[in-house]
């Protein structure tokens, strides 16, 4: 495979650092547009051979605004679609233990078995990610391919390829433009970086 620069989307209109937008196509806000800003200069001077991005609206536009500074083109990928929360889509976790309070105290139990009522389970989204996987088998170790997406897909991403427990996907913590590289061989990934925000700038009353 190749080197994998993998970035989160930035912050949406409706606050996605605090409420669960998953199948909802929400908008970058302008701090998110700004935090992709801050994305795509950081990787102004990186060589980018394939730009992948999930088909949601907020990972496509930051892809879109990295991918100016580059001649590769965007792909539009359904398989890093955010899971769907279902019936506690837009919620906060307070607010679904109020409404959901069985799902809120097994919610760190269930690890890959985890399901949203009315929604999907990480099984599924982990289903997705494995057929993306297959995408990256077509490139090779010279290339350099960025993936645009969601904290569930990539933690799971990050989960098979360096061969940690999906169980465990939880434990690696993505935040909101966040920049994370591995480096993919056929025998081994290693990850040089992981969930990096250092170009980010305060962006507080702007």
């Amino acid at each position: 495979m190749s080197r994998l620069l993998l970035v989160r989307h930035g912050e949406t209109m409706l606050n996605s650092s605090i409420r669960f937008w998953g199948d909802t196509d929400v908008e970058l806000g302008d701090t998110g547009i700004k935090q992709a800003e801050q994305v795509r200069d950081r990787l102004a001077t990186e060589r980018i051979d394939t730009i992948y991005s999930s088909d949601m609206s907020r990972a496509s536009v930051t892809a879109g605004i990295i991918a100016s500074r580059h001649q590769a083109a965007v792909t539009i990928c359904p398989e890093l679609h955010e899971i769907n929360f279902g019936k506690v889509e837009g919620f906060t976790f307070e607010e679904i233990s109020k409404a959901y309070p069985e799902l809120a105290s097994t919610w760190y139990d269930q690890g890959i078995n985890l399901t949203f009522p009315g929604g999907e389970s990480l099984a599924d989204v982990n289903d997705r990610v494995i057929k993306f996987i297959e995408r990256l088998h077509n490139h090779d170790e010279k290339e350099t391919v960025l993936v645009v997406a969601h904290a569930a897909s990539l933690r799971l991403l990050v989960c098979r390829l360096m061969g940690i427990d999906t169980n465990h996907w939880r434990q690696l913590r993505l935040d909101l433009a966040s920049l994370s590289i591995l480096h993919t061989y056929p025998e081994i990934t290693l990850m040089s970086l992981f969930n990096d925000t250092s170009h980010l700038k305060d962006l507080k009353g702007d």
